[in-house]
């Protein structure tokens, strides 16, 4: 199934801001701030991100535990950071637990730690 025009939209504008933020600040710095340079890339060009979104995991009608998404934009697109030698299946698998916790269609996965942003789309 196809995403709502404006869901794709803003997964091209945020794609596009995490190569800025990776051509700009290149490899080598944690996390926290790939992920504050990218809000303000993010800001920079319209799109409202809210960082460290809870959300809460519930099992037969009990709280039983939360995941914390790095970022939330536009409401509609879960974006999670990484610094690290390379992605592996266990960050596609927390992408995907955010999303059935969430709701939500979309997720984008941005590995800062190569020379060359790494990056996946992830959909439930």
């Amino acid at each position: 199934m196809p995403l709502p025009p404006e869901v794709e939209d803003a997964t091209h504008r945020i794609i596009g801001a995490a190569l800025e933020v990776s051509n700009v600040l290149g490899t080598g710095f944690l996390e926290a701030v790939y992920r504050r340079a990218l809000l303000t890339e993010l800001k920079l060009r319209g799109l409202t991100a809210v960082e460290e979104v809870r959300f809460t995991i519930n099992y037969k009608g009990d709280t039983v535990g939360t995941y914390v998404a790095d970022l939330v934009v536009v409401q509609s697109v879960i974006v999670e950071l990484k610094a690290v030698s390379a992605l592996d299946r266990t960050h596609t698998g927390q992408v995907l637990n955010y999303l059935r916790a969430s709701g939500l269609l979309v997720g984008l996965l941005f590995n800062f730690g190569q020379a060359k942003l790494e990056m996946k789309r992830v959909r439930t």
